[in-house]
C-alpha cells in the first residue's frame, strides 16, 4: 500500500503543474475558483488517512504514525492548494482616491 502512495503523488503534483501551465495567459478580470486540484489533494489526504487506520487498527503502530504525518503533510498542501486558488479567485481590489483631495488651494495668512 505504501508503494501506491508514492506514485500517486508523483502524478498528482505533475497533473496539476500542468494544468497550472494552461493559465499562464489568462487575462479575465476575476477568474473562477478551480476546485480540481483542491479536490484531488483532499482525495490523496483522505486515502492517506484510510491508510493510516487500517494500519492503526492492525497493530502496526509505526507505519500509522508514519501515514499520519504524511496525511498532515498532504492535508497543509491541500490548504495552500486552496489559499493560492482563492486569491487567484479574489484579487485585492485597487486602492480608492477618497482620502485624496481633488483641488489644492494656497492658503496665504496674513502678515
Amino acid at each position: 500500500m505504501l508503494l501506491i502512495e508514492i506514485p500517486v503523488a508523483f502524478l498528482l503534483g505533475l497533473t496539476s503543474v500542468i494544468r497550472g501551465w494552461g493559465r499562464a495567459d489568462e487575462q479575465t478580470v476575476a477568474p473562477p475558483m478551480d476546485w480540481v486540484p483542491i479536490l484531488w489533494l483532499g482525495g490523496f489526504t483522505l486515502g492517506v488517512l484510510v491508510i493510516a487506520v487500517i494500519f492503526l487498527y492492525s497493530a502496526h503502530p509505526f507505519a500509522g504514525a508514519v501515514q499520519l504525518l504524511v496525511a498532515a503533510i498532504a492535508l497543509s498542501f491541500t490548504i495552500a492548494a486552496w489559499h493560492g486558488q482563492y486569491e487567484r479567485a479574489h484579487p485585492p481590489q485597487p486602492p480608492t482616491r477618497a482620502g485624496m483631495p481633488h483641488t489644492f488651494s494656497n492658503h496665504v495668512t496674513d502678515r
